[in-house]
């Protein structure tokens, strides 16, 4: 089947049709077929068509100096060796259910591709999902590393919730020793996963859990803490940690959400989460303040850790709306 090229669209005639109704290649035209540039090489490099005066290579040098074309071809191939039908838009692509095609049943992903060196945006991930979901479609990333291997990333924002419930704790008094607080229990375990219990008798608070409860009022400090009203502890508590105020909103704001977030360190994060439906953590969570961006790379590091030890990865994004919980986990089309 013989197709034209004019320089910026590859386009076949009435005859070409017929690939748009088998398997939903390209774009119907009143005489024709317009071409995407990666439906365009996919099907020169299968054989399906020609373009006269151009071989794969030459054409493949051609669409190859518009940015990032190359890897998007990748992904293209991939999906449609995959067995599914692929369109451009409405982010780079869309892929439909396998079996369908344009015209006869919905798309099932919207997929944006990026390089493992991307810097990924999170505001503009979260516009982005919103999208998709808007339109009922699942939002991919497709990741294509320096030796153009690919990994699949579905994105979502979720709604952490647990069945710890926070307004049990009783009123504590503690005294400050250095970054954290002593509370004395006389026996008994404070309920809601709040501290490390020393002894039989001591409660250790950290600088999160002491700022958490001083806000709620059940908590009071004595010692050289003595009167240290909520504003007071926050300065002190970031001279030591810049990345304090992200961590202590998204702190408080899954403990309203019935969650125990505690911290994550052996996990490379900010925080393990338990959810109380299960003895162990359910979710690592990294707190990101608002106009955060992140190397794609480091995403993956952080999904591959989480897996790793059976647990979601969530990025807390802080912005003027509140807090929006991102998950990114790997999955195979």
């Amino acid at each position: 089947m013989k197709a034209t090229f004019d320089g910026e669209h590859v386009r076949l005639g009435a005859e070409g049709k017929s690939l748009y109704e088998q398997s939903g290649y390209g774009r119907p035209e009143r005489d024709g077929l317009r071409l995407a540039p990666e439906e365009a090489l996919y099907l020169l490099h299968r054989g399906r068509i020609e373009v006269p005066g151009h071989t794969f290579d030459s054409l493949l040098a051609l669409f190859a100096a518009r940015p990032n074309f190359m890897r998007s071809f990748l992904v293209y191939r991939d999906i449609r060796e995959r067995g599914y039908a692929v369109q451009t838009g409405p982010h780079d692509f869309r892929v439909f259910r396998r079996g369908q095609k344009p015209g006869r049943g919905p798309s099932q992903y919207s997929i944006s591709v990026v390089s493992e060196r991307d810097l990924i945006v999170f505001q503009k991930v979260i516009e982005e999902v919103t999208a998709s979901r808007n339109i009922r479609k699942q939002h991919v990333l497709a990741a294509v590393d320096d030796e153009n291997e690919l990994t699949y990333y579905e994105v979502k924002i979720q709604v952490p919730e647990g069945g710890m419930a926070g307004g049990t704790v009783p009123h504590l008094v503690g005294e400050l020793v250095g970054r954290n607080a002593i509370v004395h229990t006389e026996g008994s375990r404070c309920p809601g996963g709040w501290g490390m219990q020393l002894d039989s008798d001591r409660l250790v608070l950290s600088p999160l859990e002491i700022l958490c409860l001083l806000k709620s009022g059940n908590l009071v400090l004595t010692g050289e803490g003595a009167g240290m009203d909520p504003d007071t502890f926050a300065r002190t508590a970031r001279e030591s940690d810049v990345e304090f105020p992200e961590k202590m909103e998204v702190y408080e704001d899954l403990r309203k959400k019935g969650l125990v977030p505690r911290t994550g360190y052996k996990f490379g994060h900010h925080f393990r989460v338990y959810t109380g439906r299960k003895i162990h953590s359910e979710m690592l969570v990294q707190a990101l303040p608002g106009g955060a961006a992140l190397p794609m790379s480091s995403i993956s590091r952080s999904v591959r850790l989480a897996h790793s030890v059976k647990k979601k990865m969530l990025f807390a994004c802080i912005h003027n709306g509140g807090i929006r919980y991102v998950e990114f986990a790997r999955i195979k089309l």
